[in-house]
């Protein structure tokens, strides 16, 4: 029984990377990955074949197949920012564009993951009206930041990074018109890599799925995070797990050196990214 059911298990991950793979090599032959019937098509059959539990090892895979989970990655990456830019220039046509913000069509899953996220913050953070947050790779629709802002920490100051000045003038252009959020939500043009002791005032930091589309690159982030977060802080990271790790990077406990892993929750239902949070522990030299 035992056996048969490796067998299984085997063909099913062997349908699952066939399967993904001819999404990817469809995905390859498209001019643009910009908002069009073709790109919404192909990376809906993506995220479905992404979404049921799978025990697959994206780490173990062969070296063609970790390729085309790079390549996806960053396809996966560059699709995000184009979606969120189309949607957010959209947004700022309005007058009060948060007003229309469920126009863009995964806002329920960004509730959802506010939601856990701000349950996940609420056990372990001292403070449970933070001063400060920073959101590192905020992007051009800002959501995190937005519905944490709005339906959870309603005191709290966000602090928006991101290196692409347009997506923070675009981000910037959809809280302008509202009294409350305009004040509360800052965004620096800044490579989070160039801030040092001002990584110090924050009690929370969250660290975007898409900063770091590979290991070498997440690590350095988080290297640097550990070098100069306060000690006490926390540090809330977007994951993945099984065969979602073919959308976004993984992060394991043992890339977070100087930080003590408190939690890592693997949702099973659309909210595609797992959430990991962890302590600063101590400064590092």
């Amino acid at each position: 029984m035992g056996s048969l059911g490796s067998l299984n298990s085997c063909n099913d991950e062997e349908l699952l990377i066939q399967n993904i793979s001819e999404i990817y090599n469809n995905l390859s032959t498209l001019e643009s990955l910009k908002p069009s019937r073709d790109v919404n098509t192909l990376f809906t059959q993506l995220v479905l074949a992404c979404i049921p539990p799978s025990p697959i090892d994206v780490t173990k895979l062969s070296v063609t197949d970790q390729g085309i989970r790079s390549n996806l990655i960053r396809l996966c990456g560059e699709a995000e920012g184009l979606l969120e830019a189309h949607y957010s220039t959209l947004l700022g046509t309005y007058d009060i564009p948060l007003d229309h913000i469920n126009v863009f069509p995964y806002y329920t899953n960004y509730i959802k993951l506010g939601r856990l996220e701000y349950t996940i913050l609420s056990n372990y953070i001292t403070n449970p009206n933070p001063n400060h947050i920073a959101f590192i790779g905020s992007g051009p629709l800002p959501l995190t930041s937005i519905v944490l802002a709005s339906n959870h920490l309603r005191t709290t100051t966000f602090h928006n990074y991101d290196i692409d000045i347009s997506a923070n003038a675009l981000a910037s252009n959809l809280v302008a018109p509202d009294p409350d959020l305009s004040k509360r939500m800052l965004f620096h043009d800044t490579d989070i890599m160039d801030v040092t002791n001002g990584l110090y005032d924050y009690e929370v930091v969250f660290l975007a799925a898409l900063v770091g589309l590979n290991k070498v690159d997440k690590c350095r982030v988080i290297d640097h995070l550990a070098k100069h977060m306060a000690p006490g802080s926390l540090l809330m990271l977007r994951s993945a797990h099984g065969a979602r790790g073919f959308l976004y990077p993984i992060v394991e406990p043992s890339d977070l050196p100087g930080f003590e892993v408190l939690a890592v929750f693997h949702p099973m239902d659309e909210v595609i990214n797992s959430v990991v949070v962890a302590r600063k522990i101590k400064n590092i030299k």
